[in-house]
């Protein structure tokens, strides 16, 4: 996985992060029937290709470079992960 979205996205769900995505590997995206139920947005860590491009458009700084995640949010890695995982 490159990316991971963390603890902050948590409430927030603002999909700059979406909209900037060349591979559109971040989910649910509002017009998506799980965006409401959703706490926050995924990145799909077999569609990422590394790019960078929703780092900065990130209002709440949620997203980190897999080897930059603070350590207190190392379980999002599975998170975003297992979101992908669901039937």
């Amino acid at each position: 996985m490159a990316y991971v979205i963390a603890e902050p996205c948590i409430g927030t769900k603002d999909s700059a992060c979406v909209d900037v995505c060349p591979v559109d590997c971040i989910h649910p995206r509002k017009d998506e029937a799980e965006f409401e139920a959703a706490t926050q947005l995924y990145i799909n860590p077999d569609e990422c290709i590394d790019c960078g491009a929703c780092v900065p458009v990130c209002p709440v700084t949620a997203i980190f470079a897999l080897e930059d995640l603070p350590e207190k949010w190392t379980a999002y890695t599975k998170i975003n992960a297992d979101y992908y995982k669901k039937a």
